[in-house]
């Protein structure tokens, strides 16, 4: 006998999402002396590049801090393979590298001896973590909590949320400059409008899909990875994330009529390309999506670019949770997988 699914606003995906706004407001504040220190320290002895280090979900969160910090701050920043310390345990070349560590737990084993190795080569390993007192913070030259509380759903949400505004206000005091400073304040207004955003149409047009592209790029990039894994995490349903440009190395060949593809829209220099493949792939008879102000699903105004990844997730999220509901799939309580995830 299948059980009883439960009402979309009464999952713990639901209710946990709906919290990010609220969230990330305390983080903000909680955090902002940690922050601040660190960020003067960068600034006084800048690293040679920033490392990071991370886990599905939070590995997404760690494609932003690449296109927030280097778009931002021109600070080359590149993502460790955690197999090459964990398993090869091949010394890294780190010494005076920024090794920034995202994660829920802060207890997987891989991403453990990845910091402690990280830091024997002379790293500042910075912890992103919902955990404050994890082994993984305890290990840490700086923790900054995600004060997201305990997430029972094991689809996450407002911890991935949680990462990503840790990230930007640490770019925006990093940067030290106002439209960025500016944006964090605004950003808890623009998340309790973005779990409003109207996205319906993508729930009703994908109850009966097999397959589909997600696509993004640049600082869009990250919110195209983590709708991917959702799908097939929440849904039963297979979606591959690719980059706008990456995608027309092959994949678009898929490409045809009836196939489903959900284009995130980045407000940035970005934009304009996403539309017109969007606009080309509809030519071809696709059933094609766009989050964007100008497209199918609306797009809250973002405050600053760097916010927009953060709107567009916050009202995927709703929508994913619904569609979940609909293919008959409690969104809490995914097939075969755990809350914590540890990996060597």
């Amino acid at each position: 006998m299948t059980p009883s699914l439960p009402a979309p606003a009464d999952t713990l995906m639901h209710q946990e999402a709906a919290q990010a706004a609220a969230i990330i407001a305390d983080q903000y504040a909680r955090n902002a002396d940690t922050v601040k220190a660190l960020a003067a320290d960068l600034r006084r002895t800048p690293p040679p590049f920033v490392v990071t280090c991370a886990r599905g979900s939070s590995d997404h969160a760690a494609t932003y801090a690449k296109y927030l910090f280097e778009t931002q701050l021109g600070v080359v920043t590149a993502s460790a393979s955690p197999s090459v310390g964990s398993v090869y345990e091949a010394k890294q070349q780190l010494a005076g590298a920024l090794y920034l560590v995202i994660s829920q737990s802060g207890k997987s084993p891989d991403l453990l001896r990845n910091a402690s190795a990280a830091k024997d080569a002379g790293a500042r390993v910075v912890a992103i973590v919902n955990v404050a007192d994890s082994p993984l913070a305890q290990l840490a030259d700086t923790v900054l909590p995600m004060h997201a509380g305990p997430e029972r759903s094991v689809a996450a949400t407002k911890s991935y949320l949680g990462s990503l505004a840790a990230i930007l206000q640490l770019a925006a005091h990093w940067k030290d400059e106002a439209p960025l400073h500016d944006a964090t304040l605004a950003l808890p207004e623009a998340l309790q409008r973005a779990w409003q955003a109207d996205w319906s149409p993508l729930t009703e047009g994908l109850v009966g899909a097999h397959n589909l592209f997600v696509l993004g790029r640049g600082l869009g990039l990250a919110a195209a990875q983590e709708a991917a894994l959702k799908f097939k995490e929440t849904c039963g349903l297979h979606a591959e994330a690719y980059s706008s440009a990456e995608v027309k190395h092959g994949p678009m060949a898929l490409v045809g009529p009836g196939f489903p593809v959900l284009c995130f829209a980045q407000p940035d220099e970005t934009e304009a390309g996403m539309l017109a493949l969007a606009q080309e792939f509809r030519g071809r008879g696709a059933q094609v999506w766009v989050a964007s102000q100008q497209g199918d699903l609306p797009l809250v105004e973002a405050p600053h670019p760097a916010c927009a990844p953060l709107l567009t997730i916050q009202s995927f999220y709703r929508a994913i949770n619904a569609l979940a509901l609909r293919r008959g799939h409690n969104p809490d309580v995914p097939p075969h997988l755990n809350k914590v995830t540890e990996t060597v």
